[in-house]
């Protein structure tokens, strides 16, 4: 799993809090430390719907588990940078990457 691809595509959505990122040079550590973030709460996840649906198929334990990981990361980004009035929120553009990522399978 590509954590820091995803956590990079998703603030590309936000083309203002990317280029805002980039010019103050601070893209690459946001980027790592909420690719971490995700990366720990998408295990931490996995352990619990594994406990709680041990019949779950382990591909589909994983996927949920990601889609709940990447709306809690989500929520802390966008706490941490509010999307502009013009922006689309965060939310949205979490929804429109997991559906790529679900037509590509």
């Amino acid at each position: 799993m590509q954590y820091k691809t995803i956590i990079l595509e998703l603030l590309q959505q936000r083309p203002r809090l990317h280029d805002q990122l980039r010019s103050r040079r601070e893209l690459l550590a946001v980027t790592e430390s909420y690719a971490r973030m995700l990366k720990t709460r998408h295990e931490a996840w996995m352990g619990k719907l594994a406990e709680s649906k041990p019949l779950m198929h382990p591909a589909n334990r994983s996927s949920a588990a990601m889609e709940i990981a990447l709306v809690e990361v989500v929520s802390r980004l966008q706490a941490a940078y509010p999307p502009d009035e013009q922006e689309q929120p965060f939310l949205d553009a979490v929804m429109a990457y997991l559906r790529t990522l679900t037509l590509r399978t």
